[in-house]
Formats: structure tokens, C-alpha cells, sequence
């Protein structure tokens, strides 16, 4: 009887808790599953309610803010600056990771909590100097400006990232490697990052949702309309349409698409990531 009222119990747990997970699920997606259906509504359809279905599907609002937006332009900035951004420094990161992870070098420890402080220290209390400083370099108003602070802040994460992963790598399949010939550039490339794909896979995930989604820089350091990324020209597209919510909803949906898509294509690499990455570090 006992073990029959613990079973019960336990049963009724797992229910509320399922119960209570589905809750705080819908509270996450209402409001943006009525920003996708307000996108297809005309503005008379939208006062009738923000979770009513529309008559038509109107593509008319992504049409218009393609082009009335200029988010063409704005799409192929994001692209400009995320891909760099993205590549580069997954590499330093997977590079400075191994040091840091695999390697006794002086003052190791020391830049690791360096390299630590970019990911404690807000972004907004170094934007100012970050101006300045990129302003005696020249690069205001470039590509530039935007892709070389978003490499430094991904970096930042990336060796705490990819140090975690590479220091519980079992220490007997490197020596191993190093009993067979390999120097320390091969096992990284031929022993480590083949095993760190979902890791990696993770990591290039993140860095791609952050700069993508990125508005504060792109604020402070462009000011030229042809340079603008998707988030900095949704808002000011908001601004100049702020009455036609339907519009300023579609405009909302293609800057939020492309990250959405790149989370499914690589959802089991990133909870796989993910869960690697808390095992290792217990």
C-alpha cells in the first residue's frame, strides 16, 4: 500500500508539473504566435481581436515592408556582419579554448578572468568609450564598426565555452594521440573538434542569435541608412509606421525568421551541445 501511495503521489507530480510547464509554454508563445497573425491581417481585421484568425492571408504587409522598409538592404547588412562574425570567432574561440582547456602556459589563469570580465561587464558601460575609441580608428559608419566589437564579446564567451569542453576531454585519448606521432595542432584538429562537434554546432548558434538580434552597437556606431542591420531598421521602420501594426508585425516576423530557422536546423546539435556542456562542467 505504501509503495502503491508513493507511485500515486509521484504520478500527480509529474501531472502538475506537465500541467504547469504547458502554462508557462503558452504565456512564452501568445505573444508571438498574434504578432504572426497580426502580420497577415489588414489593421479593420486587427481590432477584432489579437488571436482572431484573418479572413485572408494577406502577404501584402511582408510585400510592402520588403520594400517599402528597405529590409532587403537591412537583410543582406545582417549577413554582412553575423557570417564574419560567426566564423572568426568560433575559430579564436576554439583556438584560445584548447589553450586555455589543454595547455599550462604563464599567466593562464590571469587572461582566462580577463577574458571572463567581457562577459560580466554590461554592454552598456562600455558603448561610450567602445565610440570614441572605434572614432580615432576611423571606423564609424563601416562594417567594421560592428563586426569587430561582436567578434571581442563573442570570444568572450566562446573560450569559457569551449575551454569547459575541451579541459574534461579524457586526458588517455591525448596521449594516446601523442604516443602516435600527433603535435599539438593535430590533436586539435583530428582528435578534439571531431568530437566537439555539437559543442561547436551550439556555440555558432549562439553567436549567430546574438549578433543577428544585436541593436545597441549598431545604433551607437552607424548612422548611414545603406549599413543599417535588420534590428536597428525595424525600429526606426516602427517608428515611421507606428499606426499600421500589421505592417510593423510583418517587418517583425522577417527579422525574427532567419534566427528561428537556424535554431530548428540545428535544434539536436544544440541541446545536445547544451547538455554536454552542463555534464562537463559537474
Amino acid at each position: 500500500m505504501a509503495l502503491q501511495s508513493k507511485k500515486t503521489i509521484f504520478s500527480s507530480l509529474k501531472t502538475l508539473t506537465l500541467i504547469f510547464l504547458v502554462f508557462l509554454m503558452l504565456i512564452i508563445i501568445a505573444p508571438f504566435f498574434s504578432i504572426f497573425l497580426a502580420s497577415f491581417k489588414t489593421p479593420a481585421e486587427l481590432v477584432r481581436g489579437a488571436f482572431t484568425l484573418p479572413e485572408n492571408w494577406h502577404l501584402q504587409n511582408y510585400l510592402n515592408a520588403w520594400s517599402q522598409g528597405h529590409f532587403g538592404q537591412y537583410f543582406l547588412n545582417s549577413l554582412y556582419v553575423t557570417i564574419p562574425v560567426v566564423l572568426i570567432g568560433s575559430l579564436f574561440s576554439i583556438l584560445a579554448g584548447y589553450a586555455f582547456g589543454q595547455m599550462r602556459f604563464p599567466l593562464d589563469r590571469v587572461l582566462f578572468v580577463i577574458f571572463l570580465l567581457g562577459l560580466m561587464v554590461p554592454q552598456e558601460t562600455y558603448i561610450i568609450p567602445l565610440y570614441h575609441l572605434q572614432k580615432s580608428l576611423g571606423l564609424i559608419d563601416t562594417y567594421a564598426a560592428m563586426i569587430i566589437p561582436q567578434i571581442g564579446m563573442s570570444v568572450c564567451f566562446g573560450i569559457f565555452w569551449m575551454r569547459s569542453f575541451f579541459a574534461s576531454f579524457p586526458r588517455d585519448l591525448l596521449d594516446a594521440a601523442q604516443m602516435d606521432g600527433c603535435n599539438s595542432w593535430q590533436i586539435l584538429w583530428k582528435v578534439l573538434v571531431p568530437n566537439a562537434t555539437a559543442a561547436i554546432s551550439t556555440m555558432m548558434v549562439l553567436f549567430f542569435v546574438w549578433t543577428w538580434n544585436d541593436f545597441m552597437i549598431a545604433l551607437v556606431m552607424i548612422s548611414s541608412d545603406a549599413l543599417r542591420p535588420l534590428p536597428l531598421g525595424l525600429a526606426l521602420f516602427q517608428g515611421r509606421w507606428a499606426a499600421n501594426v500589421p505592417l510593423t508585425a510583418a517587418g517583425a516576423i522577417i527579422v525574427i525568421l532567419p534566427s528561428l530557422l537556424i535554431y530548428l536546423l540545428f535544434q539536436r546539435q544544440f541541446i545536445r551541445g547544451v547538455t554536454a556542456g552542463s555534464l562537463s562542467g559537474q
